[in-house]
């Protein structure tokens, strides 16, 4: 039978039960009906035959419905999420040769299970939540037709308003709707009130349910900008007073020893002497000071670069015989241009080259300049064979240097010049030999948001 025709299970049952029993009850009313009997006894023992067929019909329907009955309500109790409930299992004995039983005991492991799995999951989700309200970002979570279906701690605090009235609001009557557009990440400022406070936007797309969702990630960088400020600040102070104190001191002490020098009557015999040692002491530390903030004032005045066309080839081999103390060799790469200021970068290249030489003449070894292009960036190396690299930790930290006559800022400034062109300036111990190699990652292109 198809579609509305197909019987009921309990209908089939029935009609199961009733044709097993029916050849016995055939057989039986056939003995009655031929047995020497009184009509009366015949028809009240043929009552009797058909109750009870009728009677272990119902028996047999309800003994294999009734389980089925339980096990769907157990079922449905798991299909509401309710995985308390528990089917009632026989004595151990019987769970090996009762199918019913066995199929309850895999009801209840299954129940067990599911229950597991929902504590692992609601748990994972309150940490989730937890983690996410501890953020100092501010998340936002949308979904396709741009209403707000969830925020973190950071982000009621920036819209100044519990989750009950923000939930199911629009981008637009938040404020946000430029946050789902555009490209990601960039920095975006006046977005609340109007207030000049600087923003990274970052937008990731996820799915719940089957429909896309926006996650927006708003990071307060003022907050990091003004930390950063403050530390620059500190190891800008550490390092004036250092550099100061180291001229001001030996200027202090040697003044000093001058002034009892001239107080004496009658002043020593060699007093000129010991004057004229003094005052060279003060005019040396002196003229340390002047190159010390000569130096930083060529730092801190870095102006901005002044693009043009710049040859990458003929800038390199440029700088190269520029090195009159030791000859550089040129490695040849490929012919590119690209955007930049020259007088900058041939600063750069100069102090990457001077320092190679530097450590070159240390062991008698050479210098290799070259370069390489990638899909977006060109790549100029510097390699020395001098004695490497014994620490890297104040490569560019302001004004450190290990030079006797160094003033501590051409690798500070060479990495300043590399950033305003929106490239990258590293240095690393070599790996194939001995001594340093410095890398200049430059783009072809320049960026349009410099």
């Amino acid at each position: 039978m198809r579609g509305g025709s197909r019987l009921s299970y309990t209908t089939r049952v029935t009609l199961l039960a009733l044709a097993s029993g029916l050849p016995g009850i055939i057989v039986a009313l056939a003995l009655l009906w031929r047995a020497q009997l009184d009509t009366t006894l015949k028809g009240a023992f043929i009552l009797v035959v058909l109750g009870s067929w009728i009677a272990l019909v119902h028996a047999l329907r309800e003994g294999i419905a009734r389980p089925l009955r339980t096990l769907s309500n157990l079922l449905a109790a798991l299909r509401e999420g309710d995985y308390s409930v528990r089917g009632r299992l026989p004595s151990a004995g019987t769970l090996t040769n009762d199918p019913l039983a066995g199929l309850l005991l895999e009801f209840n492991f299954l129940s067990d299970t599911l229950r597991e799995q929902r504590l692992g999951v609601l748990e994972a989700d309150a940490l989730l939540r937890q983690v996410m309200d501890e953020m100092d970002m501010a998340l936002f979570a949308f979904d396709s037709t741009r209403h707000l279906r969830w925020l973190n701690r950071a982000g009621r605090q920036l819209l100044g308003e519990p989750a009950a009235r923000l939930v199911d609001k629009t981008a637009s009557e938040l404020g946000l709707a430029g946050c789902l557009e555009g490209e990601v990440p960039r920095t975006l400022t006046g977005l609340f009130g109007g207030r000049s406070v600087p923003w990274e936007l970052r937008r990731r797309e996820f799915r719940q349910g089957g429909i896309s969702h926006q996650l927006v990630v708003l990071t307060d960088l003022q907050r990091t900008l003004h930390e950063e400020e403050r530390l620059a600040w500190q190891r800008l102070v550490r390092v004036l007073g250092h550099e100061i104190n180291n001229s001001l001191t030996p200027i202090q002490s040697i003044a000093s020893s001058l002034q009892e020098l001239v107080q004496q009557t009658p002043p020593p015999e060699d007093w000129e002497e010991d004057v004229a040692r003094g005052l060279s002491i003060i005019h040396r530390r002196s003229e340390a000071l002047g190159r010390f903030m000569s130096a930083y004032a060529r730092l801190a005045k870095l102006p901005p670069p002044r693009m043009v066309t710049v040859d990458v080839g003929a800038w390199v081999r440029r700088v190269a015989e520029l090195e009159s103390r030791l000859p550089v060799s040129v490695r040849e790469g490929p012919a590119v241009s690209l955007q930049g200021d020259g007088d900058q970068l041939d600063q750069l290249l100069i102090n990457l080259v001077r320092n190679a030489v530097d450590a070159a003449m240390e062991t008698g070894g050479g210098v290799v300049l070259s370069w390489s292009l990638t899909a977006s960036h060109v790549e100029v190396w510097v390699e020395d064979q001098g004695p490497g690299l014994s620490a890297t930790t104040n490569l560019f930290v302001p004004f450190f240097t290990t030079k006797p006559a160094g003033s501590g800022i051409g690798l500070v400034l060479g990495r300043q010049i590399a950033e305003s062109h929106r490239g990258s300036l590293s240095l690393e111990n070599r790996t194939d030999e001995r001594g340093c190699r410095a890398r200049l990652r430059l783009p072809l292109r320049p960026s349009t948001s410099a």
